[in-house]
């Protein structure tokens, strides 16, 4: 309590600055749409602090947009303008993913904002000044049923997203286009009349044609010093801390207690396969794989079969659980050899069907007292077989009748039986299929690694891994890593970094003396412990000295300046300073998570994201996707959307003319799509960026490929130091474009050096 009357003692409240709106830059767009107390999907509601003026946005049928005069008012404010702030105050239905408003024509989105609930991401969607649509996505989650305040502030190329007045997101992106036909349409809460539904309540939703408007929302954000509510909530964290601290000390005394019962444990390292324990060097057969385990790890081989010599009256064939063909006896049936155990159908002269099977070398009948099942299908799709009496439906599943598809094998249903399929990225080891063996894409130099990468081989695929010194650019290809350029170097701030490839090199500057990575003033000694004389009678201290001469050391533990965890004691040294444990306490293994203290083995799931479990294994926290297992009736379907039976969870496409089930995914319009109960959800496809000049998105495509042409590329990576001269010898920079002397409808362009012009058939 004494700390908190010495914090309200100095309390002191700032006033913020004052920040007002002209009414002709807001755009109110609740108010413009004079949306009335309730109409369909739409009601009324009080709002966040019991303001009235709120709307409660529900169900899957409604038609919010501008009427055209409106719409065509608010564009105007817009058009051309390359500042502005987009501002709401929303509580999203916890999972929902919808537009909180729309302002597109035809296809194009020339400004959108969603809130996707299911991949817990805001999205900014927008046209840029090269045509292109274009989608900046801000992993976050709005969807959480709590109410927020929302801006996203536009500045040319520079994006800021706060919520509840804190920035959260500050980027550098492909600046807006918003250059708007007039009959664009103006939607609030959904893309249009079917899809990207918001539902939750909705008030202040407005668009200020401003610098800075989130101000308008958040005045605090202008101040220049704190406030009492926040020395408040710093008592109130401390006192939190001090609770957890003491929880803590309790769970690592119980940790230690059991941690010594396991001195006298001896271990080995084994082999655990499908819950089967292999001790060092005992081996099994596993399919068509010979296995040891050897120090933990399982080295397996494959089984040669050789060929099965078999005596007369036998054949060699598969037999379920065993890799190679053994010798199996024979039946003659209808002048053909039947091996032991199948079936065979035949009809007598009176058209009734008898059933045999082949055992002991001899086919016997088998007479059945059960009628045949009644078929739900037009005997026009009802199909005879030859190893049963009963007919059956065209799309049986012969797979749910069991099968021998083992390892790595796909069992695939046929019109008239079934087939074994190796899955991807495996190769068969027997002609059934039935066993399946890993391609070592990389051995058989069958994988997409460019330059710069090392191959690794993973089971039914591969990676491809940046060598020491590169960064990835893509999944198959990395770059050289220009240190220098990004800071991520050990080179003196007294030297000159030079990139070279695979690393960088560091010299001194003119004045300086050393090896680059430390350059030392040209001085007399005048520093003490370690110190850098930077200039005459300036010295740069090493970490844990001050002072003009760096004569004085810092003591790091009453400063506070270590960072030693809670449970370890700090003690100061020359220049630094030491964690140590506690008498009799056990500090390693431990991990920080949250700010919060989990010990080694504890297993938790994250708050922040109840699909992902996470577990502190010797000092490292390892996080990991929850396992979906369909056949648990209590499976989290919020997790696991697939496992989602219901038909009310299903999704209905775009086209309006298929249906999706939970968790089904598909592409349409160059974006992914997925149903998650009940609602479509659609993020821009994800495309490899392409190392080239010039690149074209060919017709019925997504990703941009490269050309050698110019004039066919669509997009082009401008270089202005590549200029064209036209027919008037005007230099020209490259990705600008002119009308041609003497013509009305040729266009030309400069694409880095090159002059590409094509006549526009429209202007003829």
């Amino acid at each position: 309590m004494g700390l908190l009357r010495c914090l309200l003692a100095f309390c002191v409240l700032c006033p913020a600055s004052g920040f007002g709106v002209d009414p002709t830059l807001r755009i109110s767009i609740l108010d413009e749409l004079m949306l009335p107390q309730s109409f369909d999907g739409v009601t009324q509601v009080q709002g966040f602090h019991g303001q009235s003026r709120a709307f409660l946005f529900q169900g899957s049928s409604r038609d919010v947009k501008a009427a055209a005069e409106v719409a065509k008012r608010m564009v105007q404010k817009l058009r051309g303008k390359n500042e502005f702030t987009v501002l709401v105050t929303l509580k999203q239905d916890y999972l929902n993913s919808g537009v909180i408003f729309s302002i597109h024509h035809s296809e194009h989105r020339f400004l959108e904002l969603e809130s996707s609930g299911q991949r817990n991401e805001v999205r900014l969607h927008y046209r840029t000044k090269g045509q292109q649509d274009h989608t900046e996505v801000f992993p976050y989650s709005l969807a959480d049923n709590q109410w927020h305040k929302v801006s996203v502030a536009v500045s040319a190329s520079h994006v800021i997203l706060h919520v509840d007045c804190n920035r959260i997101y500050e980027r550098v992106v492909e600046a807006p286009y918003m250059d708007i036909p007039g009959d664009t349409l103006f939607w609030l809460g959904q893309r249009n009349s079917a899809h990207g539904l918001f539902k939750g309540v909705m008030q202040d939703v407005e668009i200020l044609v401003m610098p800075q408007g989130y101000i308008s929302q958040c005045p605090d954000l202008n101040r220049t010093c704190p406030t009492c509510n926040d020395f408040h909530g710093l008592v109130q964290k401390i006192m939190e801390l001090q609770d957890v601290l003491a929880k803590t000390s309790r769970k690592l005394s119980r940790a230690e207690e059991k941690m010594n019962a396991l001195d006298g444990c001896y271990c080995e390292r084994t082999c655990n396969i499908s819950g089967v324990v292999y001790r060092e060097d005992e081996g099994w057969t596993d399919g068509c794989m010979n296995c040891t385990c050897t120090n933990g790890s399982v080295h397996c081989e494959t089984i040669s079969c050789p060929p099965a010599q078999c005596p007369a009256g036998t054949t060699p064939t598969y037999v379920k659980g065993v890799c190679c063909k053994e010798c199996q006896p024979v039946c003659l049936f209808g002048g053909r050899e039947v091996v032991d155990g199948d079936m065979k159908a035949v009809r007598d002269s009176t058209g009734r069907c008898l059933l045999f099977e082949c055992r002991d070398r001899t086919m016997h009948q088998i007479v059945s007292s059960e009628p045949c099942p009644e078929l739900n299908c037009p005997e026009a799709e009802q199909i005879t077989l030859s190893d049963r009496c009963c007919k059956i439906c065209q799309g049986h599943d012969f797979c749910s009748e069991g099968h021998g598809c083992v390892e790595h094998s796909d069992c695939v249903n046929l019109e008239a039986g079934d087939c074994c399929v190796c899955k991807d990225g495996f190769r068969p080891l027997r002609e059934d299929n039935a066993y399946c063996e890993d391609i070592d894409e990389c051995a058989e130099g069958k994988h997409y690694c460019r330059e710069n990468t090392m191959c690794v081989n993973t089971p039914g695929s591969f990676m491809c891994i940046c060598l020491t010194g590169y960064i990835r650019i893509d999944d198959y290809s990395c770059t050289e890593h220009d240190v220098c350029l990004s800071g991520l170097h050990n080179c003196d701030e007294n030297a000159l970094c030079l990139n070279i490839v695979g690393g960088h090199s560091c010299s001194c500057k003119p004045g300086y003396m050393g090896n680059g990575t430390v350059c030392k003033a040209l001085c007399d000694g005048l520093c003490q412990n370690g110190g850098t004389c930077a200039s005459p009678n300036n010295c740069i201290c090493q970490q844990g000295f001050t002072g003009k001469r760096c004569e004085t050391d810092i003591n790091e533990c009453k400063t506070g300046r270590n960072t030693c965890t809670n449970d370890t004691v700090c003690f100061n040294l020359e220049g630094s300073y030491d964690c140590r444990c506690p008498h009799g306490h056990n500090c390693t293994g431990d991990c920080i998570h949250d700010n919060k203290v989990k010990h080694s083995g504890q297993i938790w799931i994250l708050d922040s994201d109840r699909c992902s479990v996470c577990s502190c294994q010797a000092g490292q926290v390892m996080c990991r996707r929850m396992v979906c297992d369909c056949n648990n009736p209590n499976a989290d379907l919020y997790c696991c959307p697939e496992c989602d039976p219901r038909l009310s969870s299903q999704c209905l496409h775009q086209n309006g003319l298929l249906t999706y089930s939970s968790g089904d995914t598909w592409v349409e319009n160059c974006q992914q799509c997925q149903c998650l109960q009940g609602q479509v959800d659609c993020w821009p496809l994800s495309c490899p960026p392409g190392d080239c000049e010039f690149t074209v998105v060919p017709e019925g495509e997504c990703c941009p490929r490269c050309v050698t042409d110019p004039c066919q590329a669509d997009t082009i990576r401008n270089d202005i130091t590549k200029t064209c001269s036209d027919e008037h010898n005007i230099s020209r920079f490259s990705g600008s474009s002119w009308i041609k002397h003497g013509t009305e409808c040729t266009l030309c362009q400069c694409k880095n050096g090159h002059i590409c012009c094509s006549v526009d058939p429209m202007c003829l």
